[in-house]
């Protein structure tokens, strides 16, 4: 089989993806602009992506293709529809980045909640080592014991997030985002409850047309002004020019975000003008990335592929 990687780039170059040798001819392209999909894929028989876009324009001339694989576990970049059409297989990655993004998620709420950029600027200044007394904390910041902790998307990440949660001692509601969740063993609500009840909201699920611009100004002026918001799953469930009036205009009191509505995220977006650090963090769409989370989709990629060698539907989110 001939095998081509569209983003090698995307697993990071101290992850090895020699395993994928073994399986067929690959050829690895470091990371592949979308006017340069058609070309790479035309000869190829397995695609193996992250965000390149695959769909009828890019795939048309690709006659070979029987199977796509996701360096991921979202597959928003793949025209699944179009794909079956042409008998050709989808496989993402499962719960490979669980316990990665649901610690990034309190990374993000701590880094908020605790005003640490202040405090570290504080110490390193030496604003602290001037001072008389054996403390200082000017910015007041509250515990998350007691507090309610939404959560929209109540999938592995979600379930994982909301475990954490409870063990700091807040009571957690969810909103099911696809209207289909099975989640028994937290509370489920509406998502006007969700908005009105929670002191933290974070975000887990997957971009739909039911998800995107989920969090506009509407949204966003049903929170309260102490609450704050999270986002891990994808940029367009918040629209960011909403997020913006929202925080400059203190309807809301803050946000960490590791994703924005475009990536990497244009200078034009207005977020980008919030200097302020104690209200917004962004980080750049690494809360899935750490090492452990990249070995495993390679090896698991491994699987999905060596799966649909022997007959085997693994992962395969097309059928």
């Amino acid at each position: 089989m001939k095998i081509v990687i569209l983003e090698r780039d995307s697993v990071g170059a101290d992850v090895s993806v020699e395993c994928l040798n073994g399986l067929g001819e690959v050829t690895a392209y470091s990371n592949t602009p979308a006017d340069e999909v058609g070309g790479r894929v035309k000869d190829a028989e397995i695609i193996i992506a992250n965000k390149s876009p695959l769909n009828g324009e890019t795939l048309k001339d690709a006659a070979g293709v029987k199977l796509i694989c996701e360096f991921a576990t979202g597959y928003d970049n793949v025209d699944l529809e179009y794909c079956s059409s042409r008998g050709i297989k989808v496989a993402n990655v499962v719960n490979y980045s669980t316990a990665a993004v649901a610690q990034h998620t309190f990374a993000l709420c701590f880094y908020i909640l605790e005003k640490l950029h202040h405090y570290d600027h504080y110490v390193k200044s030496g604003e602290y080592a001037a001072q008389s007394r054996f403390s200082n904390f000017d910015l007041p910041f509250t515990e998350l014991e007691g507090k309610t902790w939404g959560i929209i998307g109540m999938g592995n990440i979600g379930r994982k997030v909301a475990q954490i949660a409870e063990v700091f001692g807040c009571r957690v509601i969810f909103y099911s985002a696809s209207g289909k969740s099975s989640c028994t063993e937290y509370e489920r609500v509406e998502l006007d409850t969700l908005l009105e009840e929670s002191d933290f909201l974070s975000i887990h699920c997957p971009l739909s047309d039911r998800t995107r611009n989920l969090i506009d100004l509407d949204a966003l002026k049903k929170m309260k002004k102490t609450a704050v918001l999270i986002n891990v799953a994808r940029g367009p469930v918040v629209n960011d020019e909403a997020l913006y009036t929202a925080l400059t205009e203190d309807i809301i009191a803050g946000a960490g975000l590791d994703v924005t509505g475009t990536e990497p995220m244009k200078e034009s977006n207005p977020l980008s003008r919030i200097m302020d650090s104690n209200k917004l963090i962004i980080t750049p769409h690494l809360a899935w990335a750490s090492i452990e989370a990249r070995n495993r989709v390679v090896k698991e990629t491994y699987k999905n592929i060596e799966a649909f060698y022997h007959g085997e539907n693994r992962n395969v989110v097309n059928l």
